[in-house]
């Protein structure tokens, strides 16, 4: 089985108020560029010693913002990934989230000479209030500036854009998307800001600034922008994900559709199968200096969580039935080591009949004109 890696960055110049990642602020000049490279290799090279990691399939730089990292740093922390696998998939994906406050033409050129192919630009807005709002650091040109570097850089850029804040009709934002479509984008991130209560926006909304704008206008935003980017050629792949035809994400399909993935770096998650029905999940230290001093591999995993097939059925189902591909059932059967629909006939019966679910020989999937009902679908399979 191939596995993905994870690598986990959790510096931000600034933390929006919405986010709710692990990621801790920090001045430019006091980010840990080797340090922190040294320390992913020591985790990389302790997993490595507790056996084969098989097959890579792809590559993923998340933060927090990766961005900041020195391109050199980062790709001494990936050549170092490339050489712990046994084997690399033909169309390997590797990528990098950038912030455009810190993407420039030099900064993408650089990423893209340590192999780095695909970046991920947060734009979230293209209004300058909107942006003011969700506490971004750059304005609506620098974002555009970011993914025009980026393009020149490598061959495959998504952009991020975030919907729902209060006050914002269906159409101003359908005008930003149309504004990247204008620049040639081959893949968009699209999803409704969400209020997490532990956060600042959460906190605010406990005493009435904070409006959630999800309810009000959720369903309007995502079927309009579903039908733009239809005619434009875009694939609705997965809830908040599309792409032209060949330019899906693969790091985030095969999260998605159930392959193991290796997580490193202060917070990152990682989940492996070690026979069927049996799969471990750990997360690393989210404590920055916990992470850097940790001296070995139990040190640095804050949890870890035995997964049995009935766990690794349910993770199933809830992502990959947020997909257009749906759930492959036997695959699905093969790695928990169950039947995955075993006990659920009744819940699988009831859904089929509403025209909630489809099943096509061994894959079940929700329509897409039914994944505004995603939540009461899934919940009743549980």
């Amino acid at each position: 089985m191939s596995t993905a890696v994870y690598v986990h960055f959790p510096w931000c110049l600034q933390k929006c108020p919405y986010c709710d990642f692990a990621s801790a602020s920090i001045r430019r000049p006091d980010v840990p560029h080797q340090t922190y490279a040294d320390a992913v290799l020591r985790e990389l090279a302790w997993h490595r010693a507790e056996g084969s990691l098989g097959q890579l399939r792809s590559v993923f730089f998340g933060g927090g913002t990766p961005s900041l990292w020195a391109a050199d740093e980062l790709g001494r922390v990936l050549s170092g990934i490339l050489a712990a696998f046994d084997g690399h998939a033909p169309d390997l994906e590797i990528t990098v989230e950038c912030n455009p406050s810190s993407l420039d033409v030099e900064k993408a050129q650089a990423l893209a000479a340590v192999g780095v192919n695909r970046l991920s630009v947060g734009v979230q807005a293209l209004d300058e209030g909107r942006l003011r709002y969700l506490g971004r650091l750059h304005d609506a040109q620098g974002a555009l500036r970011a993914l025009r570097s980026a393009q020149q850089a490598v061959g495959r850029v998504s952009g991020d854009l975030m919907f729902g804040t209060p006050g914002q009709p269906p159409e101003a934002f359908l005008a930003e998307v149309s504004r990247l479509l204008d620049l040639g984008l081959s893949h968009l991130s699209i999803y409704a800001l969400t209020i997490e209560p532990i956060f600042v926006f959460g906190a605010l909304s406990g005493i009435g600034p904070i409006v959630d704008a999800k309810d009000l206008h959720y369903a309007l935003t995502f079927s309009a922008v579903e039908a733009l980017l239809a005619r434009h050629g875009f694939e609705h792949y997965e809830v908040s994900n599309y792409a032209k035809p060949g330019e899906s994400s693969r790091h985030n399909q095969h999260y998605w559709l159930g392959g193991d993935y290796l997580g490193l770096g202060c917070a990152a998650v990682g989940c492996r199968t070690s026979r069927p029905g049996h799969a471990r999940r750990v997360r690393n230290q989210p404590n920055p200096k916990g992470y850097l001093e940790a001296e070995s591999l139990s040190a640095l995993q804050a949890e870890a969580e035995d997964l049995n097939g009935q766990d690794l059925v349910r993770e199933a189902l809830l992502l990959g039935l947020r997909t257009e591909a749906g759930v492959d059932l036997a695959f699905t059967a093969e790695r928990a080591g169950v039947d995955p629909l075993h006990g659920r006939e009744r819940a699988l019966e009831r859904q089929l009949a509403r025209g909630n679910l489809e099943r096509h020989d061994q894959h079940l999937r929700v329509p897409k004109a039914r994944w505004l009902h995603m939540d009461s679908i899934t919940t009743d399979l549980f």
